[in-house]
């Protein structure tokens, strides 16, 4: 397996000789070549001895089973402790996925309707502006927008809301108000995004944002519980996903991967500052959660069952079908995919130039984890590292290399 320059011989000596450097659940036989699946392991290896990632988890899921399961490198290079299967890791934006479950739970039990105004649940949800020019932010001018923001809108993300994380002066300002000082709650988030302006109008751009804190403060006013405890209750317990949440206790924190980066000379060194693992109040739909990849599948595996896992049916496949189809009116930027509710959407394998069947869906999050579901192949795939900041490198080649594997 895997020969890291950064361990000793002896420490390499007694992590292989107790089975711990790179631990590996392969079942067969399955439509799955384990041979050609080796190459995906290769790249990853290859990957961390040049020191471009720390380590990662891997999980192939295919026809029932767990083709792979396999922890690579290390959890943290300043201890070396080396990656092991159960470590938890900030999830940054699958968050959304999971959140769009709750909310859609919540839309099966009648309390709303999708292209219901968002300000008939939130009555100060209203009066936004648009920013006349971005590039200029808020000094720019704004001009009152003309279009209701919908909850069918906040899923798709073409409300019109910035995220606050790309380049530009408002994205610039959004992303200070929002997340440069501390925040008491997810009200106060959202009541801060909203004093914002737009970056568009509302129904006529896809446009990535903090639309799910939105998602995530409804899903506390339908509810009647805080975001935590909802999903604690309705679906982390009953799918039996024992390691993910807002905050972690202190076995968890022991099993947390650290977040890297690469220096200025092109070094891979643990970044200064990490996400808190405790403490946290703001239950967020736009991130926030801590998983590990056994979590993740637990979930995964539910959407791929049409909403259904350990007796209990979580959504009815009808559901899932609209959360899976095009809802941005092709607006989405992807090319060949469309954008449902929480997930982008592969719709045209030519156009994509990626491997894949059409109806696999998939998100990521910023430090570097991956998913998707392929209902077609019966098949689901996890990547996780904590890498910052984010590339696609890692997301495209756990695509190629899990669907070359196919025989």
């Amino acid at each position: 397996m895997l020969k890291s320059k950064r361990f000793s011989s002896a420490l390499l000596l007694f992590l292989l000789s107790y089975g711990v450097f790179a631990q590996s659940v392969i079942h067969g036989p399955s439509r799955i070549s384990l041979d050609r699946l080796a190459r995906y392991e290769s790249v990853i290896e290859e990957q961390i001895e040049e020191g471009n990632i720390p380590g990662a988890v891997t999980l192939v899921y295919q026809d029932g089973e767990v083709i792979q399961h396999e922890a690579y490198g290390v959890s943290d290079v300043d201890s070396n402790k080396p990656m092991l299967k159960n470590q938890l890791f900030f999830i940054q934006s699958m968050s959304k996925p999971i959140i769009t479950t709750g909310i859609m739970m919540l839309y099966e039990e009648g309390y709303f309707q999708l292209n219901d105004p968002v300000e008939k649940y939130l009555p100060w949800f209203k009066d936004f502006r648009i920013a006349n020019d971005p590039s200029q932010g808020i000094a720019g001018g704004t001009r009152a927008a003309k279009n209701k923001i919908t909850i069918a809108q906040l899923l798709s993300h073409t409300a019109g809301f910035s995220h606050g994380i790309a380049a530009g002066k408002l994205e610039e300002e959004i992303r200070e108000a929002m997340y440069g000082s501390p925040q008491e709650n997810i009200e106060s988030r959202v009541q801060t995004l909203v004093s914002l302006p737009l970056i568009g109008e509302p129904g006529e751009q896809w446009y990535y944002s903090a639309s799910p804190d939105v998602l995530s403060l409804l899903i506390e006013t339908f509810s009647g519980m805080n975001t935590a405890d909802f999903l604690q209750q309705r679906l982390f317990d009953p799918l039996e996903m024992k390691d993910t949440g807002y905050n972690l206790n202190e076995e968890q924190q022991k099993r947390m991967v650290q977040v890297h980066t690469i220096d200025e000379n092109g070094k891979l060194i643990k970044q200064e500052n990490q996400t808190p693992t405790s403490g946290n109040t703001v239950f967020g739909g736009t991130h926030g959660l801590f998983s590990t990849a056994e979590d993740y599948l637990k979930f995964s595996r539910m959407l791929l069952n049409g909403g259904e896992s350990n007796g209990i049916q979580f959504l009815s496949p009808k559901t899932i079908e609209i959360m899976t189809m095009d809802q941005a009116d092709g607006l989405y930027d992807g090319a060949g995919h469309g954008f449902g509710f929480g997930f982008a959407v592969l719709e045209d394998l030519a156009d994509a130039k990626k491997l894949g069947s059409v109806g696999q869906y998939f998100w990521s999050g910023a430090y570097c984890t991956f998913f998707f579901i392929d209902p077609k192949e019966d098949l689901i795939s996890i990547f996780m590292t904590q890498m910052n900041p984010y590339s696609n490198y890692w997301g495209d080649k756990m695509r190629q290399m899990v669907y070359q594997s196919i025989q």
